[in-house]
């Protein structure tokens, strides 16, 4: 049997342990039996009213987070579902590898204290970024009007374009962290000359705001593909792991041009195209299009595969 597994991280005073609060009271696990694994200890305790349907197991040490481990509790105490209140300094890929087949990784939430975000991204910027790139949800608590914008200006929607991310304030009010006008590049410029590491940014963000990039000329290296839903077709794109080696899709962008259809499936292009907002049934809407411009053999880049 399948059990939906919800991993809620971040460090310190991030408001882990008070979101939990929260959906053991009101949320999805008010009513099923629950199974909360808990691998960090903070100043708030959990509330003893909502916890009648819920088995607390503590871990204090990451040795001892085993898939063993993991599937003696789900013997022991049959849950409906799992949470873990993950500890921020330990990696997420234990428990991407670890966990149970049957555990399905449904949500990774991250909270982070807003005032502390900087020092741990100087310090640790590894672990933190981890967190955030990895997650489907992102919280930054306890935000100051300054914090906000120092947040914003950071553009952390370039690290993770799917996570939904939001700025909680002091008072308990919160607000989406995007305002829709920001880039993650410089579109000054004549020509955007799309580095290979930030094809699934560019890609990521084109889907969700075409008209940024109307008009627009780039410069980028993808493999040729020929859809085989669309024939005659071209979309050269990149192949991205969002999450794990489980979790690779290919990001293709539709094209049009002469002489595409001598590139075979998987050659690696140099393509120079101007992107027109448009129509296109790939896309069952409007979407970018590339009106390609030149488009050369190329060799592949040092990192084939695009992370997020």
């Amino acid at each position: 049997m399948e059990i939906p597994v919800y991993a809620i991280c971040g460090f310190l005073d991030g408001g882990k342990t008070n979101f939990i609060n929260g959906i053991l009271q009101d949320g999805f696990a008010a009513k099923d039996r629950t199974l909360l694994i808990c691998c960090e200890e903070g100043e708030e305790e959990y509330d003893a009213k909502a916890l009648k349907n819920v088995t607390v197991v503590v871990r204090d040490d990451p040795e001892e987070l085993t898939t063993e481990f993991m599937k003696e509790c789900e013997k022991k105490y049959r849950p409906k579902q799992i949470l873990f209140e993950y500890n921020g300094m330990w990696p997420l890929e234990k428990l991407f590898k670890d966990l149970p087949k049957n555990w399905i990784l449904y949500q990774i939430m991250t909270f982070i204290e807003a005032s502390s975000f900087d020092v741990y991204a100087k310090n640790m910027g590894q672990i933190m970024m981890e967190k955030i790139v990895n997650a489907d949800m992102i919280v930054f608590n306890r935000c100051t009007p300054a914090l906000r914008d120092s947040l914003r200006s950071r553009n952390l929607r370039m690290v993770n374009r799917r996570a939904d991310m939001y700025l909680e304030y002091e008072n308990g009010e919160s607000e989406d962290y995007s305002t829709g006008e920001e880039s993650p590049f410089d579109l000054s410029a004549p020509v955007l000359e799309l580095p290979d590491e930030d094809f699934g940014v560019w890609y990521v963000d084109a889907m969700d705001h075409p008209e940024r990039y109307d008009g627009k000329d780039m410069e980028f290296t993808a493999l040729m593909c020929h859809s085989t839903k669309y024939p005659g077709v071209c979309c050269p794109g990149r192949f991205a792991m969002v999450c794990c080696e489980d979790d690779i899709t290919f990001m293709g962008v539709a094209c049009k041009g002469e002489g595409l259809e001598q590139y075979p499936n998987k050659t690696w292009v140099r393509i120079l195209a101007t992107i027109r907002k448009e129509y296109h049934p790939a896309y069952e809407g409007d979407g970018p299009v590339l009106y390609a411009k030149s488009v050369k053999i190329c060799d592949k880049p040092k990192e084939e595969l695009v992370t997020f």
